[in-house]
């Protein structure tokens, strides 16, 4: 009676017999397994969603800005950094190249002709009528995360200088490689603002899938950027690729022991702290949302517990008078449930993991221009990792013992002689 007894009576009552086939309790399984699937599956599909999504942002954010950025606190003069620093910045374990960077901002118009549009000296030609805001990011070619090749950003044969607009940027503006484009930019000279006119020739378009970047970014030399906003105007900024995104906030003290305290540095995790915290405490609640679709499946998991007392109200009083210990009739029901529950959630993160797959190899939701730019991504990925799965199906299990362990301890009670006789 010691042995595996309890696993052979819960694996017989599950199989049924010919003799013994009901079709109450047979409904109630099926109840109980359709309930404890569908439930899981829209915890995989959700927590699918929420990682996919963070970690999806997370890489895109690194990879058009930085893991690490530095900004220089004016220690050095202007704001400019010197070579020295980034070769010293080489030298900090994990750290695969150094960008420096400038920013500005301008407009860009386009009006489909292929020639040299606006000059410096006519700049009433710069007039179109579709101006674009952009960003100018001004960066050495091969250097940073998000960059260009030298090729690409350099002065051509014609005189102009390559620019790499970001891919939704230039189908806004209609503008294909080997096109001429307008830039008015706004700088200072002798202290005073002034506008600039320049002419560019696309050279290519770059795609981050982080909709802010791709719909406002253009990639210049830095030194363009540089006389744009007015030769000393603005400040460096480095920028450092890692080997590992994850070890941001390791990299980020090295670098600050490095360099002392003329610089700001900053890891992708702490300039986006709350953005992420937000969405981890969203996870969270999305799963203790959707875990009461399962936790209302195991009413069903103990309905069958109770018709499957009843049923066999004869055999188990039978078994209890031949000896079978209470302690043993309910870890019979206990298995039962466990196996019935466990069964649902399997089939759960099948189909769970199958159509999350589906959805993020066909990319079939999608997301227009507009909203994009709202959630900073063109589709919804769904990204199913283990962690998830774990706190899934021990959640599903737990809760399917909890509401079966009312029905096993109340069959572990059965008086032998009135089981009996029960009809």
């Amino acid at each position: 009676m010691s042995g595996p007894l309890p696993a052979l009576l819960a694996w017989r009552f599950l199989r049924g017999d010919h003799s013994h086939r009901s079709r109450l309790l047979d409904g109630t399984a099926r109840s109980a397994l359709l309930a404890t699937a569908l439930g899981v599956t829209a915890m995989v599909v959700a927590m699918a969603l929420m990682t996919g999504y963070r970690e999806d942002l997370q890489r895109k954010l690194v990879r058009g800005n930085a893991a690490v950025v530095i900004y220089p606190l004016g220690g050095e003069g202007t704001g400019r950094v010197g070579a020295d620093t980034a070769t010293r910045l080489l030298r900090v374990p994990g750290v695969q190249r150094v960008g420096r960077v400038v920013y500005g901002q301008g407009s860009l118009s386009f009006d489909g002709a292929r020639g040299p549009a606006a000059t410096p000296g006519n700049p009433a030609n710069s007039a179109s009528s579709m101006d674009t805001e952009v960003i100018l990011r001004g960066i050495d070619p091969g250097g940073g995360q998000l960059s260009a090749r030298a090729e690409q950003i350099e002065i051509g044969q014609d005189g102009l200088a390559g620019v790499v607009l970001g891919k939704d940027l230039a189908a806004h503006l209609g503008a294909k490689q080997g096109d001429v484009i307008r830039l008015v930019s706004l700088g200072l000279a002798e202290g005073r603002p002034k506008f600039r006119y320049l002419s560019l020739r696309v050279t290519g378009t770059f795609a981050t899938g982080f909709a802010e970047f791709d719909q406002s970014w253009v990639l210049l030399a830095r030194r363009k950027v540089e006389e744009l906003m007015g030769g000393g105007a603005g400040t460096d900024l480095l920028e450092l690729t890692l080997d590992d995104p994850a070890r941001a906030r390791e990299v980020a003290d090295q670098v600050e022991k490095t360099l002392g305290s003329g610089f700001l540095v900053s890891s992708w995790q702490e300039l986006n702290k709350e953005l992420f915290a937000a969405l981890r405490l969203q996870q969270i609640a999305l799963f203790g949302i959707l875990g009461l679709i399962v936790l209302v499946s195991t009413f069903n998991v103990a309905s069958t517990l109770v018709v499957l007392v009843r049923e066999r109200m004869r055999d188990l009083g039978a078994l209890a008078a031949l000896g079978l210990p209470p302690s043993q009739l309910q870890r019979t029901f206990l298995l039962f449930a466990a196996a019935l529950g466990l069964t649902g959630t399997l089939i759960g993160v099948a189909i769970g993991t199958s159509a999350c797959w589906i959805l993020t190899t066909f990319r079939l939701i999608r997301f227009e221009p507009e909203i994009a730019a709202i959630y900073f991504i063109d589709y919804v990925p769904f990204r199913v990792v283990p962690q998830d799965l774990l706190a899934i199906v021990g959640f599903a299990l737990l809760v399917t013992l909890l509401a079966a362990s009312i029905p096993a301890w109340r069959a572990g009670r059965l008086d032998p002689s009135a089981a009996l006789r029960y009809e």
